[in-house]
């Protein structure tokens, strides 16, 4: 009973939260993520009542399958954006952009903190700056999708941000196994090659290549029904599957073996969508299915932020630097990249501020680093929840004033305003029928 209880109360507060910020004209996400932290273990939960909200940061970690499966959900979405018609016209652009602003980002995190660390010393140790560096790359896919789909936005800058997104995991991952190899090597003075290089190499390919196995299995067994109820259930249970799948973990002949769940779904869901003719539809009715999902899943993401970082001075200012540098990297390296790849002039002005929010990727990174790496990789865990916690704030509202400066959000015609209005209106005339 406390689980449903606590889950029902949460997702009733998001969407709650949706109307109280909506005179504000503030996305969606953030309401979720505000909800979040009012029923997470810092306000509603200090109460201790058990189903009344989040008691404690333990129990935000039981629903970790909730958020498990949405991103799952929300890669597989991503991947529609991977349709070979689309990507003959933005898919060299996105490549060079991809990559390019993800290296930016590192570098300029890189350069502040490591003169930084010359600053103030042992506050900030030089392998913890590196390793900074490369978790700067990631960049939340789940807050971006969510802001296209609410405000359906359509444009140039929106075709080639999701992609952009999509490439940051796999860039990210190799710069991260390098930067992490780089950081042991000089606590230890050795320099691991399997771990550096080929590590994140094979999990890079058997992600893509697990990701296409199943994407090719869901279109086989698509053709054997006929009703849309059929086909879309089995699509949830494919990527259900599909996101357990990408859970495996294990050795072989000392190589570390393992998966990322966003780039096999992000490849289930391009497969699906290229070689499946009714991936479209059922593209669009699984969206619509996982509204609640994802709605869920930030408010979730809300009560895990951890509001116990700003006690601490030195991960505020370490903090600091590591979001302003990290923001100069993503703008400066997707305004070079635009230029570089000829994209258009709105695209080059705006796409960089679309790229900062930071979420799942990056935590998913200092999971790896506390267990490693001790005190150091306490310090770049808190340092990274303060990142994220500012951005999951703000970057879904400056994502979407990008968009509507761009052109991508189109506000609401007076056509469609009327329209409402006269439903509303008629509605409320609308008298019920008594019965004899």
């Amino acid at each position: 009973m406390e689980t449903l209880l606590t889950l029902s109360i949460a997702l009733i507060a998001g969407m709650m939260m949706t109307r109280v910020v909506k005179p504000l004209k503030l996305p969606a996400v953030t309401a979720y993520l505000i909800a979040g932290v009012l029923v997470g273990p810092y306000c509603l939960g200090l109460l201790k009542i058990a189903g009344l909200g989040f008691i404690s940061h333990g129990n935000v970690e039981q629903f970790s399958i909730i958020s498990d499966v949405a991103l799952g959900f929300i890669a597989f979405a991503i991947g529609n954006e991977f349709r070979l018609s689309q990507l003959r016209e933005t898919g060299r652009q996105a490549t060079i952009v991809g990559i390019v602003q993800a290296l930016f980002a590192t570098l300029f995190v890189d350069i502040a903190l490591i003169l930084l660390h010359f600053a103030v010393g042992d506050i900030l140790p030089l392998p913890s700056a590196i390793i900074l560096g490369a978790i700067a790359t990631a960049t939340a896919p789940a807050a971006t999708l969510m802001v296209v789909r609410q405000y359906k936005a359509k444009g140039k800058l929106t075709d080639i941000l999701l992609p952009v997104v999509a490439l940051d995991d796999a860039v990210g991952l190799v710069v991260f196994a390098v930067s992490f190899g780089i950081a042991e090597a000089l606590g230890s003075g050795r320099v691991d090659a399997v771990s550096i290089v080929l590590e994140p190499i094979i999990e890079i390919v058997l992600s893509l290549i697990l990701g296409a196995a199943m994407g090719y299995i869901l279109t086989q067994l698509e053709k054997l029904f006929n009703s849309n109820s059929n086909r879309l259930t089995l699509v949830i249970s494919i990527v259900i599957l599909t996101v357990a799948l990408s859970m495996m973990e294990f050795d072989f002949y000392g190589i570390h073996i393992g998966f990322s769940s966003l780039l096999v779904c992000m490849m289930l869901g391009t497969v699906f969508c290229n070689i499946c003719p009714v991936s479209f539809d059922l593209m669009e009715r699984a969206d619509k299915w996982t509204v609640p999902l994802n709605a869920l899943f930030f408010v979730i993401s809300g009560a895990e932020l951890e509001l116990s970082v700003f006690a601490k001075m030195s991960v505020v200012l370490i903090g600091i630097v590591y979001i302003i540098s990290r923001s100069l990297g993503k703008y400066v390296g997707a305004y070079v990249s635009c230029e570089l790849s000829k994209c258009d002039e709105t695209v080059k002005k705006y796409l960089g501020i679309t790229l900062l929010p930071q979420a799942g990727v990056a935590l998913g990174m200092c999971v790896t680093v506390s267990a490693k790496m001790g005190e150091n990789g306490s310090l770049i865990r808190n340092i990274v929840l303060f990142a994220v916690l500012i951005y999951e704030l703000f970057g879904p509202v400056m994502t979407k004033n990008a968009l509507m400066a761009a052109g991508d959000i189109k506000p609401k015609s007076e056509e469609v305003l009327n329209r409402r209005k006269a439903r509303l209106e008629e509605g409320k005339l609308r008298k019920p029928v008594k019965k004899a």
